[in-house]
């Protein structure tokens, strides 16, 4: 006879109760009940082969009911008590499980969870969480929705949830994690130089301004953060441009104050003035100090005014002028050609409906915006001769603006043949925004190159930008003239008209691509007050960005 086998004695168990077909399943010392259907053959686990040699089967094919619900019990209820090891081990991730469930209640200060189970559709659970978050002394409550799904493993043919960090949050995606703490920023309350307050609701254009003060000073002002839990997103989520993401206010935090130079009549005036024209931007500089006393934008999204990159058209002429004056190139009352045509680089320039001047001044032509009398003198200069006239000078296009927020400071790159001969007439590449044709004139109107600013440098100690050398006083006092010609008798009389005082300003239109009309400049000065304004796709600037600027010249400051 062979040796008899020796099966092992079953153990008793206490089997669930069965009521109507329904199995009630509760686990001790998590407080969570599931209920859940299950199939026959529920003790079918429970055997064991007959014979030890026998390789065991993989199962295949879908999940039953029970195996969702087995494996779905199993996972949430190791979750709520705080196995971490045992709900991983349910996953098919377990490395990528065990970090985020862990740090769960450690970094997102998650405790008291409670996970109750919804009704299973197929593979999937849904559940709801509710939990207690906890920081410091602050603590509020948490609800939100989520689910997982049962899948098969090939291998070993168990279910197992289907790993996602999603199943935590639905917010998270893979390599995301969640962190209560402090917002990282304090909110700021900004001022301007009266001390009043500045608020989006009363000036609208400032939205963005707001936003940069605080980033720039809300660490600085005395402000204490606030507290939030927050989706923190990893590399992938970044490569997606995925934001972070705040689920939960705590406490908001503390505001600390900023003080600006915002002239509250001003800013008041110019949000009035660019409501009057679509797609207007406007900036107003004290040129004595560099102080900015107003910036306003018709839309309120992206801040043109301050941030904006468009072609400046013949307001840069100003700076051109300059250029052409001190390298004896040109000279106020001096004959200076103005034809209908002038060809350079293989492009053939022409003037506004094509018109000349026959023997006039360079203070003609600069008065009525003649471009082929700029045009005309780009043999004489060198590729980057208008770029360093636009730094050493001007301080523009060197990057290195310190308003007190995020600025564009202008962009004069050097250019050959017809796009060198362009930019003369701020066309080519170059690219400015009102703040720089406002500190253009401003520099102008004060002789010498003053970095505007929001906030004052003493708030900080940051260091302003400089021009590494100003005019001499015989080509500043053409510019002035040219400029003050201009106002009076050019196209920028007719907008400048009861401007008083001493005046000086410039006109421009840039032609953009795929626009009807080009987009049209102003910029000017009266005594210690700049402004410059653009009004995009508004037609020639004269009509358009001039009405606006000379508006709160008018006003004084």
């Amino acid at each position: 006879m062979g040796k008899r086998r020796r099966v092992a004695e079953r153990r008793k168990t206490h089997r669930p109760a069965v009521i109507g077909g329904m199995v009630a399943v509760v686990v001790g010392g998590a407080g969570f009940a599931v209920y859940a259907l299950y199939g026959g053959g529920a003790a079918a686990d429970d055997r064991t082969s007959a014979v030890a040699d026998q390789k065991p089967k993989v199962k295949t094919g879908p999940l039953s009911a029970t195996e969702v619900d087995t494996a779905a019990r199993t996972f949430l209820t190791s979750w709520q008590s705080g196995q971490v090891a045992r709900a991983a081990a349910v996953t098919d991730d377990t490395g990528a499980a065990t970090k985020l469930l862990t740090a769960y209640p450690k970094d997102a200060h998650l405790k008291n969870v409670t996970l109750t189970p919804g009704t299973r559709t197929g593979d999937k659970v849904p559940f709801s969480v509710k939990a207690t978050v906890s920081y410091k002394d602050t603590s509020k409550p948490l609800t939100y929705d989520s689910s997982l799904t049962v899948v098969r493993d090939t291998a070993t043919g168990k279910p197992q949830v289907d790993w996602h960090s999603s199943v935590v949050h639905p917010d998270l995606e893979d390599g995301d994690t969640l962190v209560t703490g402090e917002s990282g920023t304090p909110p700021i309350k900004a001022l301007d130089r009266d001390g009043g307050e500045i608020t989006e609701k009363k000036y609208p254009s400032l939205g963005s301004v707001l936003d940069g003060l605080r980033e720039k000073y809300g660490k600085k002002a005395g402000g204490k953060a606030g507290v939030e839990l927050q989706v923190m997103r990893g590399k992938e989520s970044k490569a997606d441009e995925l934001s972070d993401k705040t689920l939960l206010t705590l406490s908001k935090g503390t505001p600390g104050t900023v003080k600006t130079t915002l002239s509250p009549g001003m800013q008041a005036a110019a949000e009035a003035q660019v409501a009057k024209k679509a797609k207007s931007s406007v900036v107003v500089l004290r040129p004595s100090t560099g102080e900015i006393l107003a910036a306003a934008n018709a839309s309120h999204g992206f801040n043109v005014a301050f941030q904006g990159s468009l072609a400046p058209g013949s307001t840069m002429k100003v700076v051109t002028s300059s250029l052409l004056i001190e390298k004896d190139l040109a000279s106020a009352d001096k004959k200076h050609p103005c034809p209908k045509y002038f060809t350079y680089g293989g492009w053939k320039f022409q003037n506004d409906d094509k018109f000349q001047i026959k023997g006039g001044t360079f203070k003609a032509s600069f008065a009525r915006s003649c471009n082929t009398a700029f045009i005309s003198q780009a043999p004489e200069l060198d590729n980057d001769s208008l770029t360093e006239q636009a730094q050493q000078v001007f301080g523009l296009s060197m990057n290195n603006w310190a308003v007190g927020v995020p600025t564009f400071d202008g962009s004069v790159p050097v250019q050959s043949q017809a796009q060198m001969a362009a930019s003369l007439i701020g066309q080519g590449g170059v690219r400015m925004n009102p703040l720089n044709m406002a500190s253009v004139s401003a520099t102008v109107e004060s002789g010498v190159f003053r970095q505007p600013y929001l906030v004052s440098p003493d708030v900080d100690g940051r260091t302003l930008a400089r021009a590494s050398r100003t005019m001499s006083s015989g080509t500043l006092s053409q510019l002035r003239e040219l400029m003050s010609y201009t106002a009076a008798y050019g196209t920028a009389a007719e907008a400048m008209q009861g401007v008083y005082g001493t005046v000086g300003a410039k006109t421009g239109s840039a032609e953009v691509d795929g626009q009807k009309k080009p987009n049209g400049w102003f910029t000017a000065y009266r005594g210690d007050l700049a402004a410059a304004g653009v009004v995009q796709s508004g037609g020639h600037g004269g009509d358009t960005a001039g009405p606006i600027v000379a508006a709160l010249l008018k006003r004084g400051g």
